[in-house]
């Protein structure tokens, strides 16, 4: 099994996509929190927006770089831009 997620950032107003080839989402989220993920370490606490899994690590990856394509981030942005506004 894998995942999809998409976590928010509340004191840099950003989203974050990824994905991993565990299940586990809580180990993925406090990797992100405890900053031993580079690319987040600055936008700590991080908030879990949504997560999907996969019964493969392919599948999860084509929908992570969908979501990071420009129709995934508008489709982002409609259901949950919300959040940057709070």
């Amino acid at each position: 099994m894998a995942i999809t997620y998409i976590i928010f950032s509340k004191t840099r107003k950003k989203f974050y996509i990824g994905s991993s080839r565990e299940d586990s989402f809580a180990s993925r989220l406090k990797a992100h929190n405890t900053g031993k993920v580079r690319s987040t370490k600055s936008g700590r606490p991080w908030i879990e927006i949504t997560t999907k899994l996969f019964d493969n690590y392919t599948n999860a990856r084509k929908k992570e770089i969908f979501l990071k394509s420009g129709v995934g981030r508008k489709w982002i942005k409609e259901n949950f831009g919300y959040l940057k506004q709070s």
